[in-house]
């Protein structure tokens, strides 16, 4: 089973500080054929002008990472946590029992360009927690690193909830293959670039998911950054 997500099919907010497009249901995007896919419940693709920001709000109960592809992205949270994040750091918040929170663009001439991503976690109640990690690019191109996993396997970033998320950097004309598992569910999400995919050409903002598949069969037409989440 393969289910192509269109770009131009997402959800689409534009606050003026804010162009944010939406591959699942979020806010006052409500779509009942886009809640989620398996515990991954958001994906945003977001770019935020210079000097704007998201005010101090809330979170609960849900695993948030921040990937950074253009600028910079300033952090400030409840636990104390406070930095800037720029392209090939991840920054994990893990909202557990509450945690608040403000984001803003680091600069206030240039745009940062970043996906938000909501996990929903295995256990409600948790200790929230913060943490943040570089990979550089010579890790990512032209293979799948691993950023983030349930057991912080290979360097990763240690989310609560049965899930792995690879990245990749592809050059333009380079292909990767990746044994699935089976009875695991697959979502690739292209950030940046042209992919074709198991025979679907993707574009920029376009996701794809899979399940019952045996490989995934990468080749990148234009140099292409993508993420990889492998979920139950």
């Amino acid at each position: 089973m393969i289910i192509h997500r269109k770009a131009s099919e997402r959800g689409h907010a534009d606050f003026g500080w804010l162009d944010s497009h939406h591959s699942f249901s979020f806010g006052q995007y409500y779509d009942p054929s886009h809640m989620g896919f398996g515990a991954l419940r958001v994906i945003n693709d977001d770019r935020v002008a210079g000097g704007g920001g998201f005010d101090t709000h809330s979170h609960k109960d849900m695993e948030i990472l921040s990937y950074v592809l253009e600028g910079g992205l300033a952090h400030r949270d409840s636990l104390g946590s406070g930095s800037v994040i720029r392209p090939g750091d991840v920054q994990l918040m893990s909202a557990g029992t509450g945690v608040r929170h403000s984001e803003f663009n680091a600069s206030q001439d240039d745009p940062v360009h970043f996906l938000q991503i909501w996990i929903i976690p295995e256990k409600q109640g948790l200790q929230p927690s913060y943490a943040e990690q570089h990979f550089p690019e010579a890790e990512r191109r032209n293979r799948l690193r691993l950023i983030a996993s349930s057991d912080a396997r290979d360097g990763s970033l240690k989310i609560r909830q049965d899930a792995a998320i690879h990245a990749s950097v592809l050059e333009a004309g380079a292909s990767l293959s990746h044994s699935l598992k089976p009875g695991r569910r697959y979502w690739l999400q292209v950030a940046a670039g042209t992919l074709d995919v198991n025979g679907h050409a993707l574009v920029e903002g376009d996701g794809l998911a899979l399940a019952k598949e045996e490989t995934l069969a990468i080749t990148a037409r234009t140099k292409s950054e993508f993420l990889l989440f492998d979920l139950q």
